[in-house]
């Protein structure tokens, strides 16, 4: 069994206690040390060498952001923030992800709420799973699975969906801001957060991509030239009105049950038979499955499929369960990913 050593990061002599505390309850997790602020934590990546590092944002001497930015360039360890659920500490979450941060989790589920061991389990999977995934050298295999394209393409391209989960964020930040201003086709993307944090993330792309990027909102018509974000803590549903027009559907009274909110097979499950063969659907990094039973739909009516390989992926979860079921057309590096989706509209 492999152990894996964790740097626990925060100012509060409680919070690093719990944090303690809850890795203790997965013998594949040590402690190696602690770290009372940003500057300890600098010096003590560079001497204790961990696998991983849960970290606060506000701390004295030298933040959470301050630290991620300096660890990235000097000793680069995947980094899990642990952000509050106010609106800063959403902005300041969006930012530490922006600077490398794979993934956040709420201290509120962890530690207010520690009698729900839901959210204890998911932290330990995901860390897990962050833990265990070392990118790999690629080969020109990685570019494989790649059907003919004159089998793929079936008619006009009219949407494109983006679902991913664990190193989203930095995922679609090298992908987002490289469409053009009059790129014609809107977009629409489904990131798992908890709520409140897709906002922010949409206002932080919109300042960084030449497409308008906003939340999605219920009953809002879906034009081209825009990328929406599905909201957190809600499902997205893709409608169409008797004039032709696609609107969202955002609520909860969906008739299936999902972990998930937004759930990327949720939304695919609407998106497939309302666009069918113009559905160009991307699935990037991400723990679990979420992805691959909506996936299946898309292939049902003739959407496309791309998935990102391995070789690039932060968690090879959601990629992996759609290419071995059978439903990825292509499987794509992250950096290539961008000319791909372009060379298959053209």
């Amino acid at each position: 069994m492999k152990q894996y050593g964790v740097l626990v990061v925060d100012d509060s002599a409680f919070m690093r206690r719990a944090i303690s505390l809850i890795l203790e309850k997965d013998p594949q997790f040590i402690v190696v040390g602690i770290a009372r602020n940003g500057e300890e934590a600098v010096e003590k990546i560079q001497r204790l060498k961990p696998d991983i590092v849960t970290m606060d944002v506000e701390m004295p001497v030298m933040n959470g952001l301050i630290a991620l930015e300096q660890i990235m360039k000097t000793n680069p360890v995947p980094v899990v923030m642990l952000s509050s659920h106010t609106k800063e500490g959403a902005n300041e979450t969006i930012k530490a992800l922006e600077l490398g941060a794979v993934d956040f989790f709420l201290k509120d589920n962890l530690v207010k709420n520690r009698m729900d061991e839901l959210h204890i389990q998911e932290f330990l999977v995901s860390l897990k799973g962050i833990a265990e995934a070392t990118p790999s050298t690629v080969s020109s295999q990685a570019q494989l699975n790649r059907r003919e394209e004159s089998k793929m393409r079936q008619g006009e391209i009219k949407i494109i969906f983006i679902g991913c989960s664990t190193g989203g964020p930095s995922a679609l930040q090298t992908i987002l801001p490289r469409f053009p201003a009059d790129f014609p086709i809107p977009i629409v993307v489904a990131q798992h957060m908890p709520p409140g944090f897709t906002k922010p993330l949409a206002e932080r792309f919109n300042t960084i991509c030449h497409l308008k990027v906003k939340e999605a909102e219920n009953g809002q018509v879906i034009h081209p030239g825009t990328i929406y974000i599905a909201p957190s803590g809600y499902q997205t549903i893709f409608e169409k009105k008797p004039d032709g027009s696609v609107v969202f559907k955002v609520d909860n009274e969906v008739d299936v049950q999902a972990l998930y909110k937004p759930s990327i097979d949720i939304s695919l499950r609407s998106a497939a038979p309302t666009f069918e063969d113009r559905l160009l659907t991307v699935i990037l990094t991400g723990m679990g499955s979420d992805g691959m039973q909506g996936s299946s739909i898309v292939k049902k009516y003739h959407g496309t499929v791309f998935v990102e390989a391995e070789g690039s992926c932060i968690v090879y979860g959601m990629p992996k369960a759609v290419l071995e079921a059978g439903f990825a057309d292509g499987q794509y590096l992250l950096s290539n990913m961008y000319d791909e989706i372009i060379a298959y509209l053209q």
